[in-house]
């Protein structure tokens, strides 16, 4: 599922979408980012397989997917795949820092997209085609320019090398900031943390999916915590 299909007739398609995203992570703050391998993009099946645990996880309550986007001609058929398989999933792209990945993203009828960094030309490009495309900051600069690009939502990349205070000691000098989500580095120990002192959302990707299986705690957070607390 997405909030929608993009739309190059409505330039501000995007900006519906961020302000749909922002409150569906008001009910779950979590993304988990998934990275298929060419075994995933070939149809892997099994109980270890990464659409057996995506199935898990949507069946656990989560609520928002990344796909990383990778240069493969078999990405777009995986994540339909996933939105056919998991039909109440909200999905998007990881990992977009090429114009091709924004039009693989388009064509795959997906309406947001996260980058691991600030660039201004990719975010006009997706914009143009009414995707939201989340930007990721790391410096105070990067920060303050996505902002003057009116971006709502931002990603902190890679959170995990800031702090979980780094986003407050941005507010004094910058003002009110967007809505941001930690990603990079983190695990299921670091939801209440990092979303206890603002954050929108926390973004899982490596850390807690494997060749072993789901973690067990993120399992247990989806059931047990997050209905009780944000839904």
């Amino acid at each position: 599922m997405t909030f929608g299909s993009p739309s190059t007739s409505e330039p501000s398609a995007w900006l519906k979408f961020e302000e749909a995203l922002i409150a569906s992570l008001g009910i779950q703050p979590l993304l988990i980012v998934v990275r298929p391998n060419a075994s995933d993009l070939q149809g892997a099946s099994g109980h270890f397989s990464l659409l057996s645990q995506i199935r898990s996880l949507h069946e656990a309550g989560l609520r928002h997917l990344e796909v990383a986007w990778v240069d493969h001609p078999a990405w777009c058929s995986f994540v339909r795949n996933v939105q056919t398989l998991c039909p109440d999933l909200q999905v998007g792209a990881a990992s977009l820092t090429r114009s091709k990945a924004v039009d693989d993203v388009h064509a795959c009828g997906l309406s947001f997209g996260m980058s691991p960094c600030f660039d201004p030309e990719l975010l006009n490009r997706a914009r143009s085609l009414g995707i939201l495309l989340v930007p990721g900051v790391f410096s105070p600069t990067e920060m303050f320019l996505a902002m003057r690009q009116g971006c709502g939502l931002v990603k902190l990349f890679p959170a995990v090398q800031l702090g979980v205070g780094y986003t407050q000691s941005l507010q004094g000098p910058l003002g009110p900031l967007p809505k941001v989500i930690a990603a990079g580095g983190l695990g299921v120990d670091d939801l209440e943390p990092w979303l206890a002192v603002g954050h929108a959302a926390v973004a899982l990707g490596r850390r807690v999916l494997g060749s072993e299986g789901i973690d067990p705690t993120l399992l247990r957070w989806l059931v047990d915590v997050c209905p009780k607390c944000y839904r």
